[in-house]
């Protein structure tokens, strides 16, 4: 079997993965933080450190796909991702040629991770999406059956509510996002646990219901009024997803790789396969 190296490069976490080459199955995957700089070589010897431990039978990798939302690290990424891959290296931008439709407007700002969404969701599901990726910020993604995206929402994610906590008050202290074992806490660190924890579940099923009935409406560009809540399907993706998505009600399933899903699909649409 041969594979395909995608990179999903965020303002915390770049996730490095192998799929193959349909873009279907995830062989492995790797995160890595952003936030330390590092220089061509780095990434180099990086990555090939982690490629030296892929799964037996992945075979060669015929390409590259990049889907980056930090400008700096993606030139250097590109050069390294060359060097280990035998064929071309694709960017996934707001230009590239896939199957899908950015009905917002001003499509060039786009990111690329909800466009890889926008892609995995039509590809996967066929059916209006709203793709709720917890990560580094909290997206709501609309995607309509045929893979328009029609727009969304932006929030903090989890990781700036932990972190504004211990930079602005003087005794608090930094804690593990965990599920807290009872709502009302009688430490400091399980008051804080609880308080971002389940301020982050409510908001998701309180952001899922606000969209719901605004789809319904037919507020959405693309979006088909009169559509019942209940056709809608809900999908939690992002690293923070396995912790959270579980505990909120209004998420139908659980695709921590979909974005990485969409980047594979992205890089056999741009092969030409």
């Amino acid at each position: 079997m041969h594979c395909q190296l995608v990179a999903d490069v965020g303002n915390t976490e770049t996730v490095f993965g192998l799929l193959d080459l349909s873009g279907k199955e995830v062989l492995e995957s790797w995160r890595v933080s952003t936030r330390v700089p590092r220089t061509e070589s780095e990434y180099r010897v990086l990555l090939l450190a982690l490629l030296a431990g892929r799964p037996e039978g992945a075979g060669s990798i015929r390409r590259g796909v990049i889907g980056s939302v930090v400008p700096s690290a993606t030139r250097t990424l590109r050069e390294v991702m060359a060097s280990v891959a035998e064929g071309p290296v694709f960017e996934v931008t707001a230009d590239s040629a896939l199957p899908i439709r950015l009905d917002v407007e001003e499509p060039r700002t786009v990111g690329a991770d909800r466009i890889v969404n926008t892609l995995a969701a039509k590809t996967r599901f066929a059916r209006d999406t709203i793709a709720v990726d917890l990560g580094t910020a909290t997206t709501f993604d609309c995607i309509t059956a045929d893979g328009v995206f029609c727009g969304g929402v932006i929030a903090p994610g989890l990781s700036a509510g932990l972190d504004w906590l211990a930079k602005s008050t003087a005794k608090l202290p930094i804690v593990e996002l965990v599920p807290p074992d009872v709502v009302v806490g009688r430490r400091t660190e399980t008051c804080i646990q609880s308080g971002v924890f389940y301020s982050a579940v409510d908001a998701v099923d309180g952001m899922v219901a606000r969209i719901r009935e605004s789809w319904r409406r037919g507020e959405a560009a693309g979006a088909t009024k009169g559509r019942r809540p209940g056709d809608i399907l809900v999908v939690a993706t992002g690293g923070f997803a396995p912790v959270i998505a579980p505990h909120a009600k209004s998420v139908d399933r659980i695709e921590p790789f979909l974005t990485l899903e969409g980047l594979g699909i992205a890089g056999a649409y741009l092969a030409g396969c």
